[in-house]
């Protein structure tokens, strides 16, 4: 396996053990690609949950641009739902999960078909 495969084995971990869901397998690699070349940097590759320009960055540049959702409350609150079910103490949130969250959260799917 390459390193890509690695890591959305890994991503898919995370998302069975730390957040209660069976990932969509076809669905998770379809955004880790999206993620582009983040995934392997240990900087861009976590989402810093506690930063609030960080979580406005995922609000504006995945959700509005890439999801094409229009602006509003309910976005900083899907991304603080994603940020619990995830866990709030968990050290590295990674981005392609994160991002596969708010995707199903918002039944977006479709971006990816």
């Amino acid at each position: 396996m390459g390193k890509r495969e690695d890591l959305i084995a890994h991503y898919a971990e995370d998302l069975k053990t730390k957040c209660g869901m069976e990932p969509d397998m076809d669905l998770l690699t379809k955004v880790t690609i999206g993620c582009g070349p983040a995934i392997y940097n240990a900087d861009a590759s976590t989402v810093a949950s506690s930063q609030a320009e960080e979580l406005e960055t995922v609000k504006t540049n995945f959700l509005i641009k890439k999801l094409g959702l229009a602006d509003g409350p309910e976005l900083m609150a899907a991304i603080e739902k994603v940020v619990e079910t995830y866990g709030k103490s968990e050290r590295n949130k990674y981005r392609a999960v994160v991002y596969y969250m708010l995707t199903k959260h918002f039944g977006k799917e479709a971006v990816y078909g």
